[in-house]
């Protein structure tokens, strides 16, 4: 199986992109093995639906052996990437709330011959292939790195922001210790086949077509996928042409009337990698199993009873909840959980906050507004300013463009005893509350004194003074509902510390042995940042050149001697800069990110 996910980024609603194709390496050597190809015409992936989240490309049979890389194949056509703007982006962002980047202000670094961009990802969990064995390929695009997508004004554009696309930083591997783990995205596609026992039902993979039209209109690609009834718990049908909805264990009922249908599948991952419907759609009409809003929460008014989903034009989706609309929480690793609701009406809506990546249903796709049949939370994210740590605790406080979005929240750690994952190094199960740095996802910090640890690293701060003032340590967590250290609420299964993105500033003092320091407007401090320059660890640094009208983005390995002395030269003060660090105990910023311009104004970047 080969798939793809994502990190979020706030500040879009889609990020389009054109996979056309996956192949992988051998150790041995010898020509790569293809594992996927777009069907045709290639379908849009939009990045941002798999926060979190994993899309099925492709199941492929490859011969038996070690494979150590893979090879993805982007389209680079400036038309082929569609970038739309959130509906409520951070403030300062370059683009206009909703509004679609035109397809003269988008630059694709590092094309091929103009038209492909090959991402080669080395696998450092190599891949083995051997008889009659399952495999998992997941490959991450990780939308929140600042060197994604940089916004820039070069002199002679007359103000008109151009945005860079680089793919390159952005992919890796995604650990996959165990497939049942696996938080699959929604499926679509047109159903073929019911099994001569009723148990499975045979679909072959659709993609919306994007931008969408009205109505909306499919992609059928030749990605043939089975999936199997719940024969133990049940899997709910819903038939939106008849607004019905049932509970069967196999699918002897319809085995007479869906053929040539269309359907939404929600499913998890069985131990022997075959596919389990935990919930199924059907309708004759494509765009009636696509009415579905997707995306991540942009408000929730408690008092009113609704919610809003932002979907793939940057537009908020209102959604009215009734004392019917059902709230699950998507846990393919417990049948039982996963099938199950975890609370109803317009009370449940306390524990939603913005951020949250969530597929809704609809009673009536006709209707206006929409009223929620169910609520299937895929991801439940905090994120902000950490403060409060302790060993048992710690405190986000989020601030949001739209001040009646902020929230306050202090989460609980899981319990010590809840199965959390495995280490991506050595494959050994984790219980209890992990955590890791943004740029080494595969240096987790895990077991007795995980907490600890993330309290004495999430302390920190750095005070720029003037109206800037603190800047605190940031983080990413993602949730769980009722774990036994926090019944009927949520408690941190994992936290990313980010890189605080510190304001667009100039160097203060050249850079010098791994040290120079920054200044920012309205700022009445400098503040000292520290370059970790030790191979494997070091910070990543990039320069971003606006020269005879050409851009080039280029990363500067300041693990090296050539890195230092570029950076040495190019880094001296009043050189404009980006910094992304961690806040230090010590008011420092031990930087991860580090981007520097020359050549023209930085106009923002996400």
């Amino acid at each position: 199986m080969v798939s793809i996910s994502d990190s979020s980024a706030e500040d879009w609603a889609t990020i389009g992109v054109k996979v056309l194709s996956i192949s992988l390496t051998p150790q041995a050597g010898g020509s790569d093995i293809p594992v996927y190809t777009a069907p045709s015409p290639a379908p849009f992936v939009n990045l941002l639906q798999l926060d979190q989240l994993s899309e099925i490309l492709g199941n492929a049979t490859i011969p038996e052996g070690t494979y150590t890389a893979a090879t993805v194949t982007v389209s680079a056509n400036p038309s082929d990437i569609i970038l739309t703007a959130s509906a409520d982006p951070e403030a300062g962002f370059a683009a206009a709330p909703g509004s679609t980047i035109q397809t003269g202000q988008i630059q694709i670094v590092g094309a091929k011959g103009g038209s492909t961009v090959p991402l080669k990802v080395a696998l450092d969990e190599p891949l083995v292939a051997t008889a009659n064995q399952n495999n998992a390929l997941d490959l991450e695009f990780d939308l929140a790195h600042p060197a994604f997508i940089v916004a820039h004004v070069p002199p002679a554009n007359a103000g008109t922001t151009m945005w860079a696309v680089d793919f390159a930083p952005i992919c890796r591997q995604r650990h996959i210790h165990n497939i049942t783990s696996l938080l699959l995205r929604h499926h679509y596609g047109t159903v073929t086949q019911i099994s001569s026992d009723n148990s499975t039902l045979t679909f072959d993979k659709d993609y919306p077509v994007y931008p969408p039209t009205n109505p909306e209109t499919e992609i059928t690609s030749t990605q043939t996928l089975n999936v199997k009834a719940d024969s133990t718990n049940g899997t709910l049908f819903y038939d939106l042409d008849a607004k019905t909805r049932t509970t069967m264990k196999d699918f002897g009922s319809i085995a007479s009337t869906i053929v040539g249908k269309f359907v939404r599948v929600a499913a998890r991952y069985q131990v022997d990698g075959s596919l389990v419907a935990v919930r199924v759609w059907t309708s004759s009409s494509f765009n009636s199993v696509w009415i579905s809003p997707e995306g991540h929460v942009l408000h929730v008014d408690r008092t009113a009873g609704t919610m809003v989903v932002e979907n793939e034009l940057g537009v908020g989706v209102p959604l009215s909840i009734d004392a019917n609309t059902l709230f699950y929480f998507r846990t393919p690793s417990d049948a039982q959980s996963d099938s199950n609701s975890i609370g109803q009406g317009q009370a449940f809506l306390s524990n939603l906050e913005r951020g949250f990546k969530v597929h809704a249903s609809v009673v009536d796709p006709l209707a206006s507004p929409f009223v929620a049949s169910s609520i299937d939370i895929e991801i439940a994210r905090f994120d902000g300013s950490i403060t409060g740590s302790t060993a048992n605790n710690f405190t986000y406080t989020r601030a949001f463009r739209t001040p009646r979005d902020n929230y306050t929240v202090t989460l609980p750690y899981i319990d010590s005893a809840t199965a959390n994952g495995s280490d991506p190094m050595t494959g050994a199960a984790i219980s209890g509350f992990k955590w890791w740095n943004f740029t080494f996802p595969t240096l987790v910090d895990s077991g007795t004194t995980a907490a600890s640890n993330f309290a004495a690293a999430t302390n920190g701060a750095v005070n720029f003074g003037g109206t800037v003032g603190l800047m605190k340590v940031r983080g990413e967590s993602y949730a769980l509902w009722n774990d036994p250290s926090a019944p009927n609420s949520w408690a941190a299964s994992f936290t990313v510390l980010e890189p605080t993105p510190m304001p667009f500033g100039l160097a203060a003092s050249s850079y010098s042995n791994g040290s120079f320091t920054v200044g920012v407007p309205a700022g009445a401090n400098t503040v000292p940042v520290s370059v970790n320059t030790t191979a494997g660890s070091a910070t990543l640094v990039y320069q971003v050149d606006w020269t005879n009208n050409i851009l080039t983005v280029s990363p500067v390995d300041v693990s090296t001697p050539a890195g230092q002395a570029t950076l040495t030269t190019s880094l001296v003060a009043n050189t404009p800069v980006k910094v992304y660090g961690i806040p230090q105990a010590d008011g420092t910023i031990k930087c991860y990110v580090l981007t520097y311009f020359t050549g023209f104004a930085q106009a923002s970047s996400n």
